[in-house]
């Protein structure tokens, strides 16, 4: 039987996401300056809640947000030894009902996944790789609270 270690081919092989430590610290700037945007949609969220356990889950997917930036911003800081600054130039869009809020909450948080999977990649192998890893578990489990939300609120009439 021939066998080939796979170490001689793995040089040629790179994954579609595959990212570099510069992109990967500017998908973390990206990801920090929407920071305003989100706020004001969780509260908005949170507001049109139709009722206290619905509002407390989607309370505690936001208080799950705002450690990720908070981590993000101190990955930023010790690898850089810089502060993210500025905001995003984007205008708040305000959202027309609770169940078009959910909506633009999955994808974002499936999105989210999209774009820290690239952050992962770009990182070194340690700590910061690791800490990426479990925000990309916790944006899973946002989406699939998102899931539950959505399925209570087409089901219940």
């Amino acid at each position: 039987m021939n066998w080939t270690p796979l170490s001689q081919n793995r040089s040629d092989f790179k994954p579609i996401w595959a990212t570099s430590l510069p992109q990967a610290l500017n998908l973390i700037k990206e990801a920090v300056q929407g920071e305003r945007n989100d706020e004001l949609f969780y509260d908005e969220l949170i507001k049109l809640a139709p009722n206290s356990e619905q509002a407390s889950i989607i309370t505690s997917i936001r208080d799950d947000e705002r450690g990720h930036n908070s981590m993000f911003r101190g990955m930023f800081k010790e690898i850089t030894g810089q502060d993210i600054t500025g905001s995003s130039s984007e205008q708040y869009q305000r959202i027309s009902s609770y169940e078009e809020g959910l909506e633009k909450a999955l994808q974002g948080e499936l999105a989210a996944v999209e774009k820290y999977r690239k952050i992962w990649f770009g990182l070194p192998v340690g700590v910061y790789r690791d800490t990426v890893y479990g925000i990309i578990l916790d944006e899973l489990k946002h989406a699939s609270k998102y899931n539950y939300l959505l399925t209570l609120d087409r089901t219940t009439i």
